[in-house]
């Protein structure tokens, strides 16, 4: 994993970008496609913005229009001109950003969700159009709009790889999965159930298989069967490989306490408004005093593992995909994993509409599994305790909306374990042997 100091900033804060000058910007929007890339520009001092069109990934020649276009710009007002461009998240990733970001061209990377449309039941939709309307929204938020659109902040090509660990491994999980269940659904062809192909002695037991009848398996049937296990043994090899690496990572990340300072078998935090030293972070029990010293350069995903009831995938994800961020309260840490409420009131119609899932599904899905093994780890924490006191004698739907909030308030939780080793109240951390 990535070994980034605390607090963590890997990701550019759009609000602290320079101010744009409207007289003095040339203004561009990218659509991006498969075929074909569709450029609208509009250069200060003209009234209508300009359409171009270059052939799809071809980055020279989109740098080369640019160019073009700032220097008939900068003849026409007799000044310097600044290049601004603004594209979708999406496909291409963000290397077009980087791109322009190399060659001294400010670039931003919008949530494509968040820009408003028509709303009329056949609206007309072309490339041309959606870019236009990207235009306008990236004039709208250069004049200080800052509500017209949710912008993307690109992570760092180094944060962007770490975090390739966890989706290969989820990638490749599914893929065991997949052909495991084809493999048993071809034996049910036949009668045959309970035959579990992730074992070891799997082929053994494939040759041994019968009918109902006592007949052996077809030969073709056998041969594709066999074929079949071969790409699931090739998908259960490259996911350990993958695990392997993953726990090599974590391992790399985690910096030993001195002897002196071994954290105890259980160390609790009485309050949030632990202190932080500049050796360390010093985690203090109001309760009874036990103090515990965690590295300050310690990585997010070997501080995570700290905690009992975390283990490396589910370290390895928040670590990846959340918590390389610079989030600066809880609410962004909640909306980036779609955790945040969504409220619907309109006159005398007031109720919650649930989570709004518009955030990262990885976190989000992790930290629901996550709440429901914090319970079964954790019975003793605060988190735990305000759940009980909600739950109580409540089913289904109660449930439901508890364990959710659990998981916002969890992440939030071990976010500011993460940036400050501030323990969530009567949570247990796991032993560490001294040396």
């Amino acid at each position: 994993m990535l070994h980034i100091e605390h607090p963590v900033r890997t990701a550019t804060r759009l609000d602290d970008a320079m101010p744009i000058a409207m007289d003095a910007t040339l203004f561009v929007a990218l659509e991006l496609s498969l075929s074909s890339w569709v450029i609208v520009a509009s250069a200060p001092g003209e009234n209508k913005a300009s359409k171009h069109g270059v052939a799809a990934c071809d980055g020279p020649v989109l740098l080369a229009l640019l160019d073009r276009l700032r220097l008939r710009a900068e003849q026409r007002c007799r000044r310097p001109v600044a290049v601004v461009v603004m594209q979708e998240a999406g496909r291409d990733g963000f290397w077009v950003h980087r791109l322009l970001e190399a060659h001294g061209v400010r670039s931003f990377v919008v949530d494509p969700s968040s820009i408003a449309v028509n709303r009329r039941s056949r609206r007309a939709k072309t490339d041309r159009i959606d870019a236009e309307a990207m235009l306008r929204t990236l004039m709208a938020w250069a004049r200080g709009e800052r509500q017209v659109c949710a912008m993307v902040r690109p992570p760092t090509p180094e944060a962007e790889d770490t975090r390739r660990i966890n989706r290969e491994r989820e990638a490749l999980l599914a893929e065991r999965i997949r052909h495991a269940n084809r493999i048993k659904g071809l034996l049910a062809t036949q009668g045959v159930f309970g035959f579990e192909p992730t074992l070891r002695d799997r082929r053994a037991r494939l040759a041994a298989v019968r009918t109902p009848e006592g007949a052996a398996l077809p030969p073709r049937l056998a041969a594709e069967i066999e074929r079949q296990m071969d790409r699931l043994e090739l998908a259960m090899q490259q996911l350990a490989a993958v695990e392997a690496a993953r726990d090599a990572a974590l391992a790399a990340e985690d910096v030993a306490s001195p002897p002196s300072a071994a954290i105890p078998h259980a160390v609790a935090c009485g309050t949030f408004g632990c202190s932080a030293q500049d050796a360390g972070t010093a985690v203090d029990d109001g309760a009874n005093g036990t103090a515990a010293s965690l590295p300050q350069h310690e990585g997010p995903g070997a501080r995570l593992l700290r905690l009992k009831g975390i283990g490396p995938e589910t370290a390895s994800v928040l670590a990846g995909e959340a918590f390389f961020r610079d989030f600066r309260n809880r609410r962004e840490v909640a909306s980036y994993a779609g955790l945040a409420p969504s409220p619907w009131q309109s006159g005398g119609v007031d109720h919650e509409q649930g989570i709004s899932k518009a955030g990262n599904a990885r976190v989000r899905k992790t930290m629901g599994q996550l709440a429901w093994l914090w319970l079964r780890n954790q019975p003793d924490s605060a988190l735990s305790a305000w759940y009980r006191d909600r739950v109580r004698d409540g089913r289904g739907r109660i449930k439901r909306i508890a364990i959710t909030a659990l998981a916002r308030k969890l992440l939030v939780a071990l976010w500011r374990f993460v940036t400050h080793g501030l323990v969530p109240t009567g949570a247990v951390l796991k032993p560490i042997k001294a040396g």
